[in-house]
């Protein structure tokens, strides 16, 4: 398989090209900018393009753009574009230009096994996305725990009833009138999606919530 690098960084560019020589690819071009990656893929035709995010001429996000033009132009040819950083939301872009793409942490092509394996995914088809990357778009992805919402001295006394004091000893504890403590109590129920009619459990489903939160 046929290989364009482009890596500011030559000793990154050389240890990738070292990697895919012995792994059977033929590293066809090496570049260092964004704008002569896309000549060398204009001139090579490659199987297989391998980018790093952030390199000249701007430093930014030059080789996602790269990667985009290069998808525009020659549809079918797979790209893998490597990043110092967890950047998810360059991943999300990324996946949203096509197929064959993806995304990785430079520190896999440490792992040699796996970078090769994820080239060889990529090349078949498929796409690719580092697991640090696809955890934080997942958590990114999931509903906001209605516990972040309480303030902190709301999750005091929600502690407090966890810990099995009632309502006297939580007011009693932290020099509150019962009345004040009653209001809070109520604010937590409704933050929590506590209804009135739950009353007989909802304190034992508020203490839950929070267990589980924490």
């Amino acid at each position: 398989m046929r290989v364009v690098i482009a890596e500011d960084s030559v000793l990154l560019r050389e240890g990738i090209s070292r990697v895919l020589v012995e792994a059977g690819f033929e590293v066809v071009g090496q570049v260092e900018n964004a704008d002569d990656l896309v000549q060398a893929v204009e001139e090579h035709q490659p199987d297989l393009v391998v980018t790093d995010i952030r390199m000249p001429p701007s430093n930014t996000d030059d080789g996602l753009r790269a990667a985009r033009t290069i998808k525009e132009r020659w549809p079918d040819i797979p790209i893998l574009v490597l990043s110092q950083y967890v950047e998810p939301g360059y991943a999300e872009y990324l996946m949203g230009l096509g197929s064959g793409l993806g995304y990785l942490l430079k520190d896999r092509v440490a792992h040699i096994e796996e970078f090769i394996a994820a080239l060889r995914r990529l090349v078949a088809g498929g796409s690719v996305v580092d697991p640090q990357v696809a955890a934080t778009l997942l958590d990114r992805g999931r509903p906001a725990d209605p516990v972040d919402s309480l303030t902190t001295r709301e999750r005091e006394i929600l502690s407090l009833m966890a810990q099995g004091h009632s309502n006297a000893s939580i007011a009693e504890l932290l020099f509150l009138s019962p009345k004040t403590l009653e209001k809070h109590v109520a604010n937590i129920f409704m933050k929590l999606g506590l209804p009135p009619e739950a009353e007989g459990h909802r304190r034992v489903l508020a203490v839950l919530a929070f267990l589980g939160a924490g």
